[in-house]
């Protein structure tokens, strides 16, 4: 289908792609995976002819339709989303127009023998048989349940595409690709401006694509639920798995564990050949084997272990400061833009209830435009709350990852000038060594920001976040453009972070094992979960099938036998559902925050061991008095927090 031979990508005396080959075959669902700045996007363009390679071709057959989804486009003006839509069946409408005017020709002919008139009636077949394979229903009505999934409302179809953001204007270019049912889809990292529910329908969707899928992506259990088959570009190769993602670390963990032991035999078998060489090499009686050792050195196919590139980010956040119990409380909180330029009051939630305690870790999910940035821009104190109250506790000093690093970072300014612009006292001295931290080395620290990668500004932004000891971090987004293992990464320091975070993010696997507790934005309300990404999600399935259940009851005098066939699995899930329902929700937030305390008071004890180990048997280098004023700390909040666990145990016996 998509050939790519000997295919080389050079600027200048660097090589980014090296003599690379593989093959993209009908219904192929592959990844394509490696580090920020590997080349992924590259292989992308070079199939769509965007870019040139440097040596090396590319084979397709002529016919062949691409959809290509780019990270960064130019998005359409004048339409309606609907309209800017139905776009995508230009090809159709065009079909359908010559097909009427062939009927016309052909009612009014008479020639019936001539190769004229056989002519029309071929092109006639050809047309009715592509028109019967794109056209499963209505274009329009393919156009609106694209649009719906993707995350729009209805209401919201008629708006024009100027009146909404980049992320949106993108998914009506991901409606459009999609639409049209190319026999390839080239999508580089299309989730990064799609919410979970969003997510989840194009994770859907692309299951059940009949077509081939070049997909590159950051999010791990997208790539596992879609893919078929990980190529991985590393310093310039490639690898390629017949696996999913997950499967792939694990063979390629393994591949490189065989190369190494298998070099390391041979080499200690290279060694004592030649040690064998050396000692007979004069002996005349051991002429004949030393020669045919000598010789077999010679044809011996040395074995190379695969380069890998293992250079990644160092994330440590400085140590908390204490702040108040509570960090930050919202009571009552209407939140929007007042009227402004004869345009009225815009609420965008209201009559919400959020309180974050200290070393909770919050995640605010649900569909985009719903005021998850908005409550973080209250949280800021960007944004003066319409009705209610917003305010952070005592001694709360927040550190803040803003979504738009475009409009945020100085395009100006270098990445060394970024950081020296805002550090302060002996941070200063260490600049250089936070930068390296954050892959920045040698000559990258004096380049622009303008010519950074997405996953470079998303480093930089990250690496200011180090300057100071904050006790909130509010990050938005703060994964998007990064590649799987700097998130993990930046996970497991967030994990190891002792002080409180509330994060906007739509990746599931990110948030997983994070946060302990959700609030879910939806039609302008906002709902407290408690517990983990995975319970919600497996809640609102279960309140989706629920609904779907109840529209099927609602059909059932009109469609009697799917009502019945689809019962069984649907009240199953309803009484998984009335099963939770036991529970009332205070019982669970009780629940929720004794197991939260339990975790802290165990994270204390066990510092406080590690402490009073180093306290019986001082280096010379270590500080006895920190470590006494570390340790005083810590029993004071296991103290603290015991003595509230106990409170809320008597409560739920």
């Amino acid at each position: 289908m998509i050939s790519i031979n000997s295919l080389t990508v050079a600027y200048g005396g660097f090589t980014l792609l090296d003599n690379i080959s593989f093959h993209v075959s009908e219904n192929d669902k592959i990844g394509l995976v490696g580090k920020n700045g590997a080349g992924k996007s590259t292989i992308l363009k070079l199939i769509c002819g965007i870019q040139k390679p440097t040596s090396g071709k590319i084979e397709m057959p002529s016919d062949l339709r691409i959809g290509y989804l780019p990270q960064i486009m130019e998005h359409h003006r004048g339409k309606s989303v609907i309209d800017e839509a139905m776009t995508a069946f230009s090809e159709i409408f065009s079909m359908e127009d010559e097909l009427n005017s062939i009927m016309e020709q052909l009612s009014a002919r008479e020639d019936y023998d001539s190769p004229e008139y056989s002519r029309l009636i071929e092109r006639m077949n050809d047309i009715n048989d592509r028109l019967a394979y794109t056209k499963s229903e209505s274009p329009r009505v393919s156009a609106e349940k694209t649009l719906l999934g993707l995350g729009f409302k209805s209401e919201e179809l008629s708006r024009p595409t100027e009146t909404f953001s980049q992320g949106w204007n993108m998914r009506i270019e991901l409606a459009k690709i999609l639409l049209s049912k190319p026999d390839v889809l080239l999508l580089d990292e299309p989730t990064n401006h799609l919410d979970i529910e969003s997510i989840e329908w194009l994770e859907d969707y692309l299951k059940g694509y009949k077509g081939s899928l070049v997909l590159i992506s950051h999010d791990r259990k997208f790539l596992d639920n879609i893919t078929n088959r990980t190529i991985e570009i590393m310093l310039g190769h490639i690898h390629d798995y017949k696996v999913p993602y997950s499967q792939y670390l694990k063979l390629r963990k393994e591949r490189i564990a065989q190369q190494k032991a298998a070099y390391e035999n041979q080499q200690r078998m290279i060694e004592k050949t030649e040690e064998f060489i050396e000692r007979f090499r004069y002996k005349p009686t051991k002429s004949n084997q030393v020669q045919s050792r000598i010789k077999q050195l010679d044809k011996l196919e040395r074995i190379d272990v695969d380069l890998e590139d293992n250079s990644a980010l160092a994330v440590k956040f400085p140590p908390a400061p204490r702040s108040g119990d509570v960090v930050f409380k919202a009571t009552d909180l209407s939140l929007g833009y007042p009227e402004r330029d004869g345009r009225g009051e815009k609420v965008v939630f209201s009559g919400a209830n959020i309180e974050v305690r200290r070393g909770e870790k919050v995640a605010l999910v649900g569909r985009n435009g719903e005021g998850k940035t908005t409550l973080m821009r209250a949280v800021m104190g960007e944004l003066q709350p319409l009705k209610g109250e917003a305010k952070t506790g005592y001694n709360v000093n927040i550190g803040y990852y803003a979504q738009n690093q475009e409009d945020i970072l100085d395009k100006e300014d270098t990445v060394f000038g970024t950081l020296d612009r805002i550090a302060v006292g002996d941070i200063r001295t260490k600049l250089r060594d936070i930068l390296a931290a954050f892959l920045f080395k040698g000559e990258d620290i004096d380049k622009k920001v303008a010519v950074l990668s997405g996953g470079e500004r998303a480093r930089l932004a990250m690496a200011k976040l180090i300057l100071k000891p904050y006790n909130l971090l509010a990050l938005d987004e703060p994964t998007n453009h990064m590649d799987i293992r700097s998130k993990d990464i930046l996970k497991q320091a967030l994990k190891n972070y002792d002080g409180s975070i509330i994060i906007v993010s739509h990746d599931r696997d990110f948030l997983d094992g994070l946060v302990d507790k959700l609030y879910e934005f939806r039609d302008g309300k906002v709902t407290e979960h408690l517990g983990g990404v995975a319970d919600f999600l497996r809640k609102r399935k279960i309140e989706t099938l629920n609904e779907l259940e109840r529209k099927a009851e609602n059909a059932k005098e009109n469609r009697a036998d799917n009502a019945v066939s689809e019962k069984p699995a649907a009240t199953a899930s309803r009484i998984e559902y009335r099963k939770q329902k036991f529970i009332s929700k205070e019982e669970r937030r009780l629940k929720n925050r004794i197991d939260f305390l339990e975790r802290k008071i165990e994270e204390a004890e066990s510092k406080m061991k590690e402490i009073e180990g180093v306290l019986a048997a001082p280096g010379p280098s270590d500080d006895i008095m920190e470590l006494t004023r570390e340790y005083l700390e810590l029993k004071r909040d296991a103290d603290t927090m015991t003595g509230e666990w106990e409170e809320l145990v008597e409560k739920v016996q």
